[in-house]
């Protein structure tokens, strides 16, 4: 049965719509946030951010005049139950209200992690659209999650799951799979800054720092760390390839280099430039001639290698299907239990002792994947950490930053809950 009806049916026996409270009222928010209200069965309970012009329009677009806006736990906790549309500015209270499921939607991994930890703590379910947090403490966030019997999820909507449902329709019909990706959205330009990317986002009606986060190579590294991570599947290389690949030539650049491709192993993790974006891939093959005969009888290509091929990811229009498959089936639809891949941290200009780093999407740093045994090798810190941290060696424009050349915000959620992370031996695979 579709999720639409089977939430109207629990609805029903609920006796109410299944409360959702949304964390960042941003692009990613305010369009996850419309679709929630168009799904009969769920119902927008709650929305927090810190500008409460930002909660009101949410709600005004979907036709809501009337919202308690408070700081006060116990005002909101009487608006939620009595049915009454609540925002606040804050998020330190926040795992105790009496919502059913909250959606995390800011992108800021700090944020994300003290929203994610602290309701897991209280054993709500968590669904996120905030993969730059998931792929620095997912491992433990998962953890936690199956200890307390809630559910942490990454959404519907992004690469990394809609890549990894054709990976599992893969391995589910004994396909190897030779290669998985995306086709990356924006030009590559690794040295891009808020400023240089100004005008287009503006025009796009977007933030330039998250514009800039695509453009600079972050969010593309990301999520294929993601996908590597919930799908064990290694990371091609550092880096990755990031070859120019078409709908048609997908098969021949994700081939092993042995048969013309760019691949040195099969089972891995690339992206690729081209026409294939927005769409996601798989690229497999099969031991048994007869299948391969059907494959081909199939217009799936001449073999050996068969492209699966997914031309579109709805982004945060996705995003409540996980909602839907938590609250209804209590399953994730991504999660990690370790991480095969690290996002590391890269200079994007040359930075020297005393500088203060800002985060993913700004002026000094930018993402770069890595394989994560070779991380951990190199003592490479983790993007997700770095926003405030203090430069204690000179580090070059290029260079990937280790922890011995710069000192972290200890005082950051998210760095101390890395520790505890990688102290329980979840870290890594």
């Amino acid at each position: 049965m579709a999720y639409s009806q089977r939430l109207q049916d629990h609805a029903k026996t609920l006796g109410r719509d299944v409360r959702v409270a949304l964390v960042g009222a941003g692009q990613m928010g305010r369009g996850f946030g419309y679709q929630i209200y168009r799904m009969p069965g769920l119902s927008l309970a709650l929305v927090v951010d810190i500008d409460p012009d930002r909660i009101l329009s949410l709600f005004n677009d979907i036709g809501i005049k009337d919202v308690v806006i408070s700081t006060d736990p116990k005002v909101l906790s009487d608006a939620i139950l009595s049915g009454k549309p609540a925002g606040t500015t804050t998020t330190e209270f926040i795992a105790e209200l009496p919502y059913d499921i909250v959606v995390e939607a800011t992108g800021i991994p700090d944020t994300g992690a003290h929203v994610a930890y602290s309701c897991l703590q209280a054993k709500k379910d968590v669904a996120v659209l905030n993969v730059e947090m998931d792929v620095t403490i997912g491992p433990l966030l998962h953890n936690i999650a199956v200890s307390g019997d809630a559910v942490y999820t990454v959404c519907h909507g992004d690469e990394p799951i809609e890549a990894k449902a054709l990976v599992d329709f893969a391995r589910d019909l004994q396909f190897e799979v030779v290669a998985a990706g995306k086709g990356k959205n924006n030009p590559f330009e690794p040295l891009s800054t808020p400023d240089t990317v100004r005008d287009i986002a503006v025009a796009k009606r977007m933030n330039p720092k998250m514009l800039c986060s695509f453009t600079d190579g972050s969010k593309t590294m990301t999520e294929m760390v993601a996908l590597a991570n919930a799908t064990g599947l290694e990371l091609s290389k550092r880096g990755m390839y990031g070859p120019h690949a078409t709908v048609k030539t997908l098969t021949n650049v994700f081939a092993l280099q042995e048969d013309g491709g760019v691949l040195d192993r099969p089972g891995v993790v690339d992206y690729c430039m081209g026409d294939v974006a927005p769409g996601v891939f798989v690229i497999v093959r099969s031991d048994a001639p007869y299948i391969n005969h059907e494959m081909s009888y199939l217009a799936m290509g001449p073999g050996p290698y068969f492209a699966l091929y997914r031309p579109f990811h709805l982004a945060s229009i996705e995003a409540p299907l996980s909602v839907a498959r938590a609250v209804l089936d209590r399953d994730a639809s991504l999660f990690a239990p370790s991480l095969m891949a690290e996002v590391c941290t890269m200079a994007k200009k040359d930075l020297n002792p005393g500088d203060k780093i800002d985060g993913i999407g700004g002026y000094a740093v930018r993402g770069y994947a890595d394989i994560a045994k070779d991380a951990r090798r190199d003592n490479l810190v983790p993007i997700g950490l770095i926003e405030g941290a203090l430069v204690q060696k000179p580090i070059k424009v290029g260079d990937l930053i280790s922890y011995d050349q710069v000192e972290l915000n200890e005082s950051s959620l998210i760095v101390q809950l890395r520790r505890k992370q990688d102290s329980m031996g979840l870290t890594y695979a």
